[in-house]
């Protein structure tokens, strides 16, 4: 079986998190995105170019997540899609588009903290369920190659 891939997305939380819901109560996520360029040169060096900035918007439960653990300037990594869109306002079109995260994460790389490993207040997946199946136990006893 293939590895699914998805689009993902590295930078900071450049404006603070805005929690709000959609007309059918799903929570909506929404954050400014701010993307840092580099141009590597020919002695190895790097230039800073200009940082360009992005809607990320999440959905339900990574909205949530979102919005209780993100602050502005984190530095996180998103998992999801670019979505481009246009609409009409007043006689004017207006495109764009903006990331769908379907996952969001602190980037482990640039963040400093500590994980709470106590037990969660809802059952997780059972992780048996990604172990490699158990070999057969044989009554002979292995051999030593004696």
């Amino acid at each position: 079986m293939a590895i699914r891939t998805h689009q993902s997305v590295s930078g900071f939380v450049a404006s603070d998190p805005q929690l709000t819901h959609t007309e059918r109560g799903d929570a909506r996520l929404y954050l400014k995105l701010g993307v840092e360029h580099y141009r590597r040169e020919a002695d190895n060096s790097y230039t800073q170019l200009e940082t360009t900035f992005h809607d990320l918007i999440a959905f339900r439960g990574a909205a949530e997540q979102g919005a209780e653990r993100l602050a502005k300037g984190d530095n996180i990594i998103a998992d999801g899609r670019v979505r481009e869109y246009s609409y009409e306002r007043n006689g004017q079109v207006r495109e764009g588009e903006e990331f769908i995260a379907t996952r969001i994460g602190h980037d482990l790389a640039r963040t400093r903290y500590e994980v709470d490993r106590s037990q969660r207040s809802r059952p997780t997946r059972d992780a048996t369920a990604f172990e490699p199946p158990q070999q057969p136990v044989s009554s002979a006893a292995p051999s030593m190659g004696m």
